[in-house]
């Protein structure tokens, strides 16, 4: 897809509509202007009228095959209608096109927050709960779970079968990696080079089967959030395959990556060139690279967005690679989907490690508004702790610190964001190596586990992490993504019921749903304020609070037990002689030192002094 690639202009097709997108609408949008893309042989030659339909403009590019119907849907009510394509030389096409009634307070559907718990899945890599859809006619890579870059089955209903389990872990919301059709020859599995963006892979299942699954989760106050990508498209997409424009895609004289230079929009020395070649370059050679600046194109993929949001009752959206959009056009989109859903969440993936950078991205950033750009996403994702978490295990703390005041610095950071409870807090995801390959033990999963279910923020696990599974980066991304045990019929046990459980893995699945599960009714974690003491001897301690609860957190790093003396506290503690261990019960005194365990943790609960 460079200056050699050229627009296919004589496709061969029918004289008909092949394609009508969005395959349809609902009335009373915020937004009443709506782009109905048209695809046939040779369309642009036809002229569009409706009778029905109020048309504001119809657009005609490149490639003859298509036509970009504008419509103004203000008062127009839910009901059948039509376009009629005229032809002075063809026969007449007439196109029907529904409107849909909204639901009852779709518009102020409630986003993910951090009073969520949010259950990352890779759904080829977790469950098959349909043999009969793990292959498909018209899809080409086939299944073979002996090959780890294949696709190995899992799907929809692997997960809508498995939703008791997730919830017992304190789950309130569930991301999956992207849904929408990947027809790549090969290694399609990941799902990030989408080939048909209305299409839930029928590999997974259907349309039909992604909105029970919303369903199903309502019924259990869970949240739907769908992984969605701006930045590229498969070269299996129809629009790649013919395109509209030239400029549909961002081309080169040859194959050019992206520089990744993802902080260069925080950068006062940027030079142009080195932008181009961030937002312009390509990931891979089989991922086109997306222009937003194409207006059709920016129009085409926010209703896409919208339509599935309104379709399938999402929560949220998580947005792949977005610093490598077009800035002010991926703004574009982010503000219209927040415009026609106040209350909806995006959470921006924004692959830096310094504060600095990840702030800019986020909604009313004081960091941004330095240059007056703001850019309507409310949440990103907090790869400074989670590069803390790693750097610190992994043994890359110099001898002159600690593991925790690695860990303490990050929160020294939090004047750069503008809500610092809407940061996505996380240990690893599918791209990384599992947090159980760098914490050594059960004693270390539990101090990051404690420390993600009580810091600020939105917690977000990585399906597998609650049995203690591992996987190297090292060793490839399929090794990130192993099959959950139990997840196929053919499996000799499931990891998803306690019998089937190993005495290893039922210590993690313990101590996981057990903080989480507590975590999920503690509001003085969701919203409470924090303070935090300077880590000694590897134990860091901090609070969190609100005027009538506090809830203190002593984690233990060191190796050897650690005698905590309360009175360096009494600035939280105030006059309070006692607390309780949430998780036991037991009394704890508040005025006597207190032995931590090596690599162990403690929650304490007691009532906020009126200090």
């Amino acid at each position: 897809m460079y200056k050699f690639i050229l627009l296919f202009l004589s496709l061969t097709l029918s004289a008909q509509v092949t394609k009508v997108e969005p395959p349809f609408w609902w009335e009373d949008m915020h937004n009443s202007s709506l782009m109905i893309t048209l695809y046939g042989d040779d369309l642009a030659h036809y002229d569009v009228k409706s009778e029905s339909l109020k048309i504001t403009d119809v657009v005609r590019l490149e490639s003859h095959n298509y036509l970009f119907v504008y419509v103004d849907l203000a008062n127009t009510n839910s009901g059948e209608y039509s376009l009629t394509l005229q032809h002075k030389t063809k026969k007449t096409i007439t196109v029907s096109y529904t409107l849909k009634e909204r639901e009852v307070g779709s518009r102020l559907r409630e986003g993910y927050n951090s009073s969520d718990f949010i259950y990352l899945i890779m759904p080829d890599r977790f469950a098959n709960g349909d043999i009969l859809n793990d292959a498909h006619p018209e899809l080409s890579d086939k299944p073979n779970r002996a090959d780890p870059w294949a696709r190995h089955g899992g799907d929809l209903q692997g997960i809508i079968d498995h939703l008791d389990y997730i919830e017992s872990l304190g789950v309130t919301a569930i991301w999956n990696t992207p849904v929408v059709e990947d027809n790549d020859p090969e290694g399609s599995y990941h799902m990030y080079a989408a080939s048909d963006v209305y299409q839930i892979d029928r590999r997974f299942g259907t349309n039909q089967i992604y909105k029970k699954l919303a369903v199903e989760m309502r019924k259990r106050n869970m949240k739907l959030i769908m992984d969605y990508v701006v930045n590229h498209w498969s070269l299996e997409h129809y629009m790649i395959k013919d395109l509209p424009s030239t400029d549909w895609i961002n081309q080169w004289d040859s194959f050019t990556p992206s520089n990744h230079a993802k902080e260069i929009f925080t950068d006062p020395y940027a030079a142009e060139v080195d932008i181009k070649g961030m937002v312009n370059g390509w990931f891979v050679k089989t991922m086109p690279d997306l222009n937003q600046k194409q207006p059709q194109l920016l129009k085409y993929l926010t209703q896409n967005a919208i339509w599935w949001i309104e379709y399938a009752d999402l929560s949220g959206l998580r947005v792949d690679t977005y610093p490598y959009n077009s800035r002010d056009e991926v703004t574009k989109w982010s503000k219209a989907i927040m415009d026609e859903y106040p209350n909806f969440s995006i959470v921006a993936e924004s692959w830096v490690m310094n504060p600095v950078h990840l702030s800019y991205w986020q909604k009313d950033s004081p960091v941004a508004a330095l240059s007056g750009f703001n850019s309507h996403v409310t949440h990103v994702k907090d790869f400074a702790l989670y590069a803390a978490v790693h750097e610190a295990y992994n043994g890359q703390t110099p001898w002159w610190d600690q593991k925790m005041n690695k860990i303490y610095k990050v929160f020294q950071n939090d004047f750069l964001y503008d809500n610092p409870n809407n940061l996505m807090v996380f240990l690893e995801n599918h791209d990384t190596t599992r947090i159980n390959e760098i914490t050594a033990d059960i004693g270390d999963f539990k101090i990051v586990t404690t420390l993600m279910a009580t810091v600020r923020g939105v917690p977000q696990t990585y399906y597998g992490t609650e049995i203690g599974m591992q996987g190297l980066k090292e060793n490839g991304d399929a090794d990130l993504r192993r099959d959950f045990p139990g997840g196929w019929q053919e499996d000799k046990r499931s990891a998803f019921t306690e019998s089937g459980r190993t005495e290893s893995e039922k210590m993690y699945y313990d101590f996981t749903s057990q903080v989480f599960n507590w975590r999920k009714n503690e509001p003085v974690i969701h919203y409470g304020n924090t303070m935090h003491y300077s880590p000694k001897n590897e134990v860091y301690t901090y609070f969190r609070f609100t005027k009538d609860k506090t809830i203190m957190v002593v984690l233990n790093a060191n190796k050897e037990a650690q005698t905590l003396d309360f009175s360096r506290f009494v600035e939280r503690i105030g006059s309070v002689k006692s607390g309780k261990d949430v998780f036991t019960e037991t009394e704890i005194s508040l005025t006597k030192p207190l032995t931590i365990s090596a690599k162990s943790i403690k929650i304490i609960s007691f009532k906020t002094p009126q200090i």
